[in-house]
């Protein structure tokens, strides 16, 4: 049987905890290993129970959560954060995403949503729900112009565009491979690169760098 995935909840309200440790509980191969006031007590909680996916809201007092989300995400061998917060805010999402933060979701998330999207951060993957995709590639900053000469000076291949394309809409590593006709390890191989072009080190990140350069359709 495979191990089960580690989870720390970040959340400074105790009701949402209690709330999200019941749901927790519900799927076998998910774990609760500690639940943290306030981003100091994630960044401290992260460091000693290494988790393998930290569930982070953003708002919080003291050490706010994209400030925890740097700090966690620096670490060797870092956690997968979901962020998972109340605030539906363009600006918020983008920064969240900056940070490191694999997907972003609210807390009216219904349970599957929310337990797919754990499963898929845990294996790197970035689940983005499509209203969150439209905002990130069709609106607000993504719908400015572009500095161009940022965005001319990145060449992405016509490849690298098709996996960054696919990665935007949610597939993953393996559907990319089958649907492309190539291996997973050249799919991680063009992400990789797409995320050296971009200055990122994730797919939520690179989807939000591309959208806010214009650089997808």
């Amino acid at each position: 049987m495979a191990a089960a995935i580690r989870i720390l909840i970040a959340d400074d309200h105790l009701i949402v905890r209690e709330g999200l440790r019941l749901l927790l509980e519900t799927a076998a191969d998910l774990e609760l290993v500690g639940e943290a006031r306030d981003g100091a007590e994630a960044i401290d909680l992260a460091r000693r129970e290494r988790p393998d996916v930290v569930l982070m809201d953003l708002r919080m007092p003291g050490v706010d959560g994209i400030e925890a989300i740097a700090h966690v995400r620096s670490e060797d061998s870092p956690p997968a954060v979901v962020i998972l917060t109340t605030y539906d805010d363009e600006t918020l999402i983008r920064r969240g995403l900056r940070a490191g933060a694999l997907s972003y979701l609210l807390k009216d998330t219904d349970r599957a949503t929310l337990i797919e999207t754990i499963r898929a951060a845990a294996r790197g993957e970035t689940l983005l729900k499509p209203e969150v995709l439209a905002r990130l590639l069709g609106s607000g900053e993504a719908r400015r112009a572009a500095p161009s000469s940022l965005a001319d000076a990145i060449e992405l291949t016509e490849r690298e565009r098709e996996v960054l394309a696919a990665a935007a809409r949610g597939e993953r590593s393996k559907e990319i491979a089958d649907r492309l006709s190539i291996s997973e390890r050249t799919v991680k191989a063009h992400l990789t690169n797409v995320y050296n072009k971009l200055g990122v080190d994730s797919r939520a990140a690179a989807v939000a760098a591309a959208a806010r350069l214009r650089l997808l359709d």
